[in-house]
């Protein structure tokens, strides 16, 4: 990296509770460039578990609003003003990972800002639906005040894309939704997944399992409606809205452990006889996590585990699973069914070399040569630029 250069790295909020993909690309960047880092809130600096312990992080005025430790989403209508604060004028390369605003901070013409895309903010775009189903603000007159504030959302959404030179989308499905929304192409870098937390097994148990938070989104309620109908047993870790739904819905052969520690997710995914995710995700890390243990994966085929998941009925000896559409229960039972007809085709090994794919070494050379590339051009165009007349 170029060592004259200045860098700041900005990322929408640091706290213990995001632990998400999107904070180990912020890691995986800290490692291989000198930046200064901003974000909306920061409250890793104070814990002694972080690897952010007593960094110097600078912040924007949400720092002190009340329960801004667990989360500022609920100040949505600052967020866009808030981000705009941050004075990062002296530096010479802005680097943002945003999932909401951080692309958003205020640029001048000498600054290169490349941004790393995670999704284009999802409450705004595509979950705005299922947003205002699910929430209390989402109906009566709340309800209208929240349409126009996501209204309004959207056209600063697209504006502020203005501001970035150099889009960066986590998967192929994410830059389609980044050129749907903005406009602008992305190159795609995978993000970075830990496998080193995760050892291949091949001898499995006789469950199956997902691990995720229960929300909406995630689509659990299809794997519990799918697994009522087959009569298979089914581990589910995570916590959430949706559990006391779903632990209504499920029948006795299903279980719920709730959220449990790293260890354990580690043992169950290393177990399973299989990895089941229902979600459409953006890329989605525990399906790779699930891989990197020799897990085959029932996914569905949209987003980012298209990508991730290789299906072993179009390429035989280096299947990583089996992919099912549409996104229903129905379909899903009917890709268990057909993996356990497929199941003694899986290699451990092969689906472990899959995974590989995505360790944090490629993707901090892809994401260090294409920086380097984004600079060189910027220079080179800064050359050629007209100066302005007095």
């Amino acid at each position: 990296m170029t060592a004259t250069k200045s860098y700041a790295l900005i990322h929408e909020w640091l706290t213990p509770k995001a632990t998400g993909g999107s904070e180990l690309v912020v890691q995986a960047i800290l490692e291989q460039i000198d930046a200064d880092l901003y974000a909306l809130i920061d409250f890793e600096s104070t814990n002694p578990d972080s690897y952010l312990y007593q960094r110097r992080i600078g912040t924007t005025f949400l720092q002190h609003f009340p329960r801004a430790r667990n989360g500022v989403q609920k100040y949505l209508p600052l967020l866009p003003l808030a981000i705009e604060q941050l004075d990062l004028r002296q530096y010479d390369v802005l680097l943002s990972s945003s999932h909401a605003v951080a692309k958003g901070v205020l640029t001048a013409p000498h600054q290169l800002h490349v941004c790393y895309c995670h999704t284009p903010m999802r409450y705004a775009w595509d979950l705005t639906f299922d947003y205002l189903q699910g929430s209390r603000a989402g109906h009566g007159l709340m309800g209208w005040l929240t349409r126009y504030l996501l209204h309004h959302l959207r056209q600063w959404d697209v504006i502020t894309a203005n501001r970035v030179d150099y889009f960066i989308a986590n998967s192929h499905h994410t830059a389609r939704r980044i050129w749907r929304c903005y406009r602008r192409p992305a190159e795609v870098i995978y993000p970075p997944v830990n496998l080193d937390r995760f050892q291949c097994q091949p001898q499995k148990q006789d469950f199956y399992l997902t691990v995720c938070r229960l929300v909406p989104y995630k689509h659990v309620d299809i794997i519990v409606e799918a697994f009522n109908q087959i009569d298979r047993p089914l581990i589910i870790i995570g916590d959430g809205p949706d559990l006391p739904r779903l632990r209504q819905m499920a029948r006795p052969h299903i279980q719920f452990l709730g959220a449990q520690p790293n260890a354990i997710v580690e043992q169950h995914m290393a177990q399973a006889k299989a990895f089941v995710y229902a979600a459409c995700e953006d890329f989605g890390i525990a399906p790779v996590e699930a891989q990197a243990c020799g897990t085959p994966v029932i996914g569905y085929a949209r987003g980012g585990v298209g990508e991730t998941v290789r299906d072993l009925r179009q390429e035989p000896g280096m299947g990583t699973g089996i992919l099912f559409s549409p996104q229903t229960a129905a379909a899903l039972v009917t890709a268990i069914e057909t993996f356990e007809q497929y199941q003694s085709k899986f290699s451990p090994e092969a689906i472990r070399r899959q995974a590989e794919r995505f360790s944090p070494a490629v993707f901090a050379q892809h994401y260090c040569r294409f920086l380097e590339r984004c600079i060189a051009e910027f220079d080179r165009q800064a050359v050629m630029r007209p100066s302005p007349s007095p």
